[in-house]
């Protein structure tokens, strides 16, 4: 049996990192992160997690504010 050897390149990164929470929509923009550049997959330090986690749950100020249009994708 011969297993397949996958070579993953990741490579350090500022990303934007979004998430939809009680019918919010959240961006922070300039979140470090290890980026796959094969599948393009972000991974973030135990510490970045936590302070994302400080961020959105501590509902800090944001920076700025956005409006979003919102499309409804009917068949």
């Amino acid at each position: 049996m011969q297993t397949e050897m996958w070579n993953e390149t990741m490579r350090e990164a500022k990303v934007t990192y979004t998430l939809e929470m009680d019918g919010k929509f959240f961006i922070i923009e300039n979140v470090p992160a290890r980026v796959c550049e094969e599948t393009g997959e972000q991974f973030f330090s135990p510490e970045t997690v936590e302070r994302l986690q400080q961020t959105l749950w501590g509902r800090e100020k944001p920076k700025k504010l956005l409006e979003t249009p919102v499309y409804e994708f009917a068949v």
